[in-house]
């Protein structure tokens, strides 16, 4: 394996998007199934109370003050534990991409970076094979601060135990690379896999 040039020792990945593209089609169909009109309905109450949601991703809102709302928002016509399937039935797995990680492993340290909640971790993510790869996972819901709030970054620096200069971050949201570049890592916007491996190889990563 050639010697790289870089400083980067750490990189960050975040979770949406970039790993595991997400759809919330199949859960509005769902909704409107139960009710015409119903997922049109709470797609809109959904953005408007979009606190609900941010909060949720802090963990300062409960599981079962959440699901209150939801359920709410639903007319009450679907179980807690039903929506937590539904609402958790939008991942893909982008292959190529992590198709890295095992590539990425034998060099560096790997770490999850990801605005989340507990119910897309539980009935969604949580058992994708590729979670193995991770050396750390930094999730809002667990840190109690989302992205670009500095706290969550400063997270990944107490565990990596690395200095800021060499964590290199990869998130599809503009204003959380910059959250990144903030606290002096280094970062770049995931727009596809092909640019991607542009950038990592920019930076001698690959």
């Amino acid at each position: 394996m050639k010697e790289h040039k870089n400083n980067i020792s750490v990189i960050v990945f975040d979770l949406g998007n970039v790993l595991i593209p997400f759809d919330y089609e199949p859960p509005l169909r769902h909704f409107n199934k139960l009710k015409p009109g119903l997922g049109d309905r709470f797609a809109e109450l959904y953005k408007e109370n979009y606190h609900i949601h941010r909060e949720f991703e802090k963990g300062k809102l409960s599981r079962s003050q959440y699901l209150e709302f939801m359920i709410e928002w639903l007319e009450n016509l679907i179980t807690g534990d039903e929506f937590c399937k539904v609402f958790s039935n939008i991942f893909s797995l982008n292959e190529d991409v992590i198709a890295l990680l095992p590539e990425l492993k034998k060099k560096y340290t790997l770490c999850l970076l990801s605005n989340t909640n507990q119910i897309h971790e539980e009935y969604g993510y949580k058992n994708y094979s590729f979670m193995k790869y991770f050396d750390g996972l930094f999730l809002s819901h667990e840190v109690g601060a989302i992205k670009p709030e500095e706290k969550i970054y400063r997270a990944v620096e107490k565990f990596t135990q690395r200095p800021s200069n060499e964590h290199f971050f990869i998130d599809d949201v503009l204003e959380y690379v910059d959250g990144a570049k903030f606290c002096g890592w280094d970062a770049v916007q995931f727009i596809d896999y092909d640019k991607l491996i542009d950038d990592l190889k920019q930076k001698d990563i690959l």
